[in-house]
């Protein structure tokens, strides 16, 4: 019995290692204990080496009966599961319900995974029904590990009255493990003023900037000539918008350069896997906005190359922002964060335009649209083998997909009745065809956090259609036309019941259909 169960650990440890892979692209490691666990002293011996080997989460598996009080896992921190094998000749099964009714009764809740079909005591395959919910749950308890003592970073505060921007550390520390940083937004201008950013790479980031940015820098149509800046000041903006991509991205992970110039505790950083700017308004009147940067840090490349993108929400909408987090953890892909701007019904389009939606859109479209802060990842520029629209993993990602994502966007002078300090939006419309998952938390008084899922698809429409919608919102920010996936639910009986009952203004959006892997995680995470 002892090497048939190291066996199924085994071959779990190869299905986690083989399919599962970290944001920097290392595979996810599994850590299997030096032996089989039968009584309580074994069971402690797991548990040191799990703990000096800094382990996240744990997956039992067994083939037969044990004491379960003895042999289960008891960190409090560790997201749990319970494979029971389903065989015949020793009752796994039987153990596999026992320790789940431990579990219960200690407060220490663990997913049970089972088998629909009996396998033989000799067969150490794993089936393709106990694969799938193995590969969700660790793919969930990889999040909730990696999360864990990290930091959000809040630059600046309260945007606009938006409630998301409204903080709230409890809910981190509580629910995610996570601490809240926060810097006043003045410290982006005294690291740019006093020169605390790595200026070799601010020479490298500008010329890069020229060549994939400033050279696609669109036509100012949407300011007054009164109101448009010179070409001088707009040369002016796009260095500064630079240094602050920089810089901003230094508060959030640190940078060792920033030591070798003597500035030792700017190097640290905040130990941030997720940020919000807030910008509007006080920074948007006054400066250039924070479009570029924010694009560019959720985007899977930059003047480094291709790289993990971050997670930075536009506004300081950290509820937003730990929606997006939760799908970049779940997929390892850039995030679009969006405004869930509008819908429209067909009826309203046919009057606008003269013509009809079809396709995925005949039953009407919602329109996600973010001040020029989306991910270039959202463009969906980066192709498969067939040619499709995706967004990929940044070690999937190829320099044509760079090219093109760079090429399709076009960065336009911020409109400086809602943007005062200029600045400059990017502008593309996503390609049709995505699957994708708009999810977002929201804090319910007397209820706690809920996440809200929608899945489906990104749409293309006649340009026609696009070009008069369009230009009756901001024709200088990022288009996405969104169809979600309907069902006999009252929230998703059609298009718009979607969006009426969308909890927030903002919506963030991850590639694929992911909904099971996010009720997943929300389990963990009791939400």
């Amino acid at each position: 019995l002892e090497e048939k169960t190291m066996n199924l650990a085994k071959a779990v440890d190869e299905l986690i290692s083989n399919n599962l892979k970290n944001g920097d692209g290392s595979p996810v490691e599994c850590v299997i204990a030096d032996s089989t666990i039968g009584r309580v002293a074994e069971s402690a011996a797991c548990a040191e080496k799990f703990e000096r080997e800094v382990v996240g989460s744990t997956i039992t598996v067994t083939s037969c009966w044990c004491y379960g009080a003895e042999t289960m896992d008891m960190n409090p921190h560790y997201p749990k599961a319970v494979w029971g094998f389903n065989g015949t000749e020793r009752p796994g099964a039987v153990y596999l319900a026992a320790v789940l009714a431990g579990h219960a009764q200690k407060g220490l809740p663990a997913f049970g995974i089972y088998g629909r079909d009996v396998q033989d005591l000799d067969d150490n395959t794993i089936p393709e029904d106990v694969s799938e919910k193995i590969l969700r749950f660790a793919r969930a308890a990889q999040a909730v590990a990696t999360m864990r003592g990290k930091s959000y970073l809040s630059m600046g505060s309260v945007s606009m009255g938006i409630a998301g921007s409204i903080v709230n550390p409890d809910f981190f520390q509580e629910y995610l493990g996570m601490r809240n940083e926060s810097i006043d937004l003045t410290e982006i201008i005294r690291r740019m003023d006093e020169g605390i950013y790595d200026h070799e790479e601010y020479a490298k980031a500008m010329a890069w900037t020229e060549k994939n940015c400033k050279t696609n820098e669109g036509e100012d149509f949407k300011n007054r000539p009164e109101k448009r800046k010179t070409r001088e000041q707009k040369d002016a903006d796009w260095e500064f918008i630079v240094k602050m991509t920089i810089i901003m991205r230094d508060l959030m992970t640190g940078n060792p350069k920033l030591k070798e110039m003597g500035f030792k505790e700017e190097a640290l950083g905040h130990n941030a896997i997720a940020a919000g700017f807030q910008g509007q308004r006080q920074w948007t009147d006054f400066y250039p906005n924070g479009d570029y940067p924010e694009a560019l840090l959720n985007t899977s490349f930059d003047w480094n190359g291709i790289r993990e993108a971050f997670v930075v929400a536009t506004e300081n909408d950290a509820c937003n922002g730990v929606a997006m987090l939760f799908g970049h953890l779940l997929t390892n892909r850039a995030q679009i964060f969006s405004d869930v701007r509008t819908y429209w019904s067909p009826e309203a389009v046919k009057r606008v335009t003269g013509k009809e939606l079809s396709g995925l859109a005949a039953n009407g479209i919602i329109h996600l649209i973010n001040s020029g802060a989306t991910t270039l990842d959202g463009s969906g520029q980066s192709l498969d083998a067939a040619g499709n629209p995706v967004m990929k993993e940044p070690w999937n990602l190829t320099d044509a997909d760079v090219e093109n994502c760079l090429k399709a966007t076009t960065w336009y002078p911020a409109d400086r009745d809602y943007f005062r300090g200029g600045g400059f939006s990017s502008n593309f419309l996503s390609k049709g065809g995505m699957p994708v998952t708009m999810m977002r938390l929201n804090l319910i008084k007397g209820l706690g956090p809920v996440l809200q899922i929608a899945e489906g698809w990104t749409v293309e429409i006649d340009p026609e259609i696009h070009q008069k919608l369009n230009m009756r919102t901001d024709p200088t920010w990022p288009t996405t036309w969104f169809v979600p996936r309907l069902c006999d639910k009252p929230a998703f009986k059609d298009v718009y019941s979607v969006m009426n009952n969308w909890g927030a203004n903002h919506g963030a959006i991850s590639y694929g259909h992911i909904g099971q892997n996010l009720s997943a995680l929300a389990s963990m995470l009791r939400i």
